[in-house]
């Protein structure tokens, strides 16, 4: 009984309109009499165009007493080319958009239009020229040649694509893709000249210029295998190597057939990281690629990218036939070499031109690999094993898995590679959104742990110049204990790197107040940020000087002579080593504490603000 009172009301319920096109708004206006059809040839077949078809029509306009006024057929001077149009997308007059979806394939009707359902309709979108008779009664000859469902792949409507025969897969080529395809080339009026009737198969680059831009739009959104014929009109007919267009068109259809194409991929938008696919591997992309953290197994040949494309190692031979197996995100293999893997399904073969930064420049670097050597790996992605998923595992499992993540981020942060060493922690700490501890002793380890990764993502950030990100990972541990000495001292440095001096101040005083075994390193951060005061204001006063010390209407010069500053910044950077020397001295527990990084001025310093120029490098930090 209820889920007939339920259907009941879903039928009394008011439908919801579909908003009214401005064509349908249109369609309002005619009245009864103001188009009339007459049927001059019957077409074939019962389907006729609906909305996102493309339409091909020859249109010759008469007045009611015979005379011609303009015609795509060139017996009554047109140029031979029909009109094409996208019903629904395509600007129209009003008798056409109603009389065209009436029409079979092949078949010649004559419309008879008043005024305001042609070029005399008010705000008519279709633009005539002065002297067209847009005030008198017409005859509309039109013959329906072809229709079909379209894309339309430029907004101008100067490139549509009609498919032939559907293709394979999802993806299609776009730049710096390589494409393979049986390419020929007619006229609007249907002179070929270009053909593939041998079976030729034009190979290109999407983005090159080796095809017409149009050419290459349309190709940019086909599939493999799939056929297609691709209309394009001439502003967007370009000259290539492909096809000379000495002879100006006005459109040419392209029958395509897109055999293969390559994957190319420019990795770092540059140019110089490359990853070209080879062999297609099995899968969906981007779906069934590698994530972060899983365990991979390659087979990979390296060769120098010189003359004579030295060979220096191949899996195959010199490990012994065995594949090389590692980690992903841990660091374990050339930066440029993991990106490129992470991006491959398995079973593909890939061909990796990689710049020496991001090869063995930063890694450790084979014997037979001299310094700034350009690379190229082929790559066989074997398989990979997916991350081992936390669902299920009991409480000390999981903080042993966390454990094991932590540490090995410590050895990224030690090895200076920040990036994957905050990724392993932010790993943990997204994993811990959804673990419950049960008593209280769980729930204190956990809390402890969760403290010590936002502490190690707080030094991460600094590290990397994220002063302020920096400092929110520590109020995190701060709003869990207020009285956590590390999380003060570690956000008084980041506010420190910052330019707040005096927040800075308030943390390494809280530190003395809150435990006093950590006074020297308080003392010793209170003498550093003392130090940047006066490096900021010297350097401040210095820029200003001057400044107003002109009268009104004089103009003073801002800054100093170079000259001035050299043997001033030479000083600072002596007794920013002796500070470093003296602070590594002090903090003995902190063995992972690295080279100090400089950052930009980050505020400005005044007399009365305090805040002119921020300080001048990145204070060192240290993992737990």
């Amino acid at each position: 009984m209820a889920a007939e009172e339920d259907a009941v009301a879903q039928e009394c319920a008011p439908q919801r309109k579909k908003a009214s096109s401005q064509d349908d708004k249109r369609r309002k206006k005619m009245v009864p009499g103001c188009l009339m059809k007459a049927l001059v040839r019957p077409g074939g077949g019962e389907a006729t165009p609906s909305e996102g078809d493309q339409v091909i029509y020859h249109c010759t306009v008469r007045t009611l007493d015979g005379v011609v006024v303009e015609s795509t057929r060139s017996e009554f001077g047109g140029n031979a080319i029909p009109i094409r149009h996208v019903l629904g997308k395509s600007k129209m007059i009003l008798g056409l958009l109603e009389g065209i979806p009436t029409m079979l394939k092949g078949e010649v009707a004559m419309f008879k239009m008043k005024p305001q359902v042609h070029y005399g309709e008010e705000d008519c979108p279709v633009p005539v020229s002065s002297i067209f008779p847009k005030d008198d009664e017409l005859h509309f000859e039109i013959e329906m040649i072809d229709f079909s469902k379209a894309k339309v792949v430029s907004d101008d409507f100067g490139v549509v694509k009609k498919v032939l025969d559907e293709g394979e897969g999802w993806e299609t080529p776009r730049e710096p893709y390589e494409v393979k395809a049986r390419i020929s080339a007619r006229t609007a009026e249907g002179k070929l000249i270009v053909s593939h009737s041998g079976g030729e198969i034009y190979c290109f680059t999407i983005g090159k210029s080796e095809v017409p831009k149009g050419l290459e739009m349309g190709i940019g959104t086909m599939t493999r295998r799939e056929k297609a014929v691709i209309y394009v009109t001439k502003q967007y007919l370009s000259d290539s190597p492909f096809i000379s267009l000495e002879d100006r068109f006005d459109e040419i259809h392209f029958e395509v057939e897109l055999v293969h194409f390559i994957q190319v991929r420019d990795m770092l938008g540059d140019g110089r990281l490359i990853k070209r696919r080879i062999r297609d591997g099995k899968g969906e992309f981007p779906m069934d690629c590698p994530l972060h953290d899983s365990q991979l197994q390659v087979h990979y040949k390296g060769m120098l990218l010189n003359e004579q494309n030295k060979v220096f190692y191949d899996t195959r031979i010199d490990n012994d036939g065995q594949p090389l197996k590692f980690s992903s995100g841990e660091g374990l293999v050339p930066e440029g070499f993991e990106m490129c893997v992470r991006l491959m399904l398995p079973g593909e073969v890939a061909l990796v031109t990689c710049p020496p930064d991001y090869a063995y420049d930063k890694f450790p670097r084979p014997a037979n690999v001299p310094e700034g050597a350009h690379i190229q790996w082929e790559i066989e992605l074997l398989g990979f094993e997916m991350p081992q998923d936390w669902t299920g595992l009991d409480f000390p499992s999981i903080m042993n898995e966390a454990g094991n993540i932590r540490n090995t981020g410590n050895r990224l942060f030690k090895e200076g590679k920040y990036e994957l060493a905050k990724a392993k922690y932010e790993k943990v700490l997204r994993e811990f959104n959804h673990l419950n501890p049960q008593d209280d002793e769980e729930g204190k380890e956990f809390s402890e742990t969760r403290n010590l990764l936002n502490l190690n993502m707080a030094a991460c950030y600094l590290k990397m110049g994220e002063t302020r990100k920096s400092i929110e990972s520590c109020n995190k541990v701060l709003d869990a204990n207020p009285a956590n000495v590390k999380a003060l001292y570690r956000r008084g440095m980041a506010y420190m790197s910052a330019g707040d001096f005096e927040e800075a101040r308030t943390d390494f005083k809280a530190m003395i107040k809150l435990d006093k075994s950590s006074e020297p390193d308080a003392k010793a951060a209170l003498l550093k940020l003392k130090q940047k005061e006066q490096e900021v204001e010297s350097k401040a006063r210095k820029q200003f000087r001057g400044l107003f010390d002109k009268k009104p209407g004089e103009i003073s010069d801002v800054g100093t002579d170079e000259r001035e500053e050299e043997p001033a910044a030479e000083d600072h950077k002596t007794r920013g080593q002796e500070q470093s020397d003296k602070d590594e001295a002090e903090e003995p527990e902190d063995p992972s504490n690295a080279r100090q990084q400089a950052t930009g001025l980050f505020s400005l310093f005044w007399p009365a603000g305090r805040r002119i120029f921020t300080a001048l490098g990145l204070e060192r930090c240290s993992i737990l």
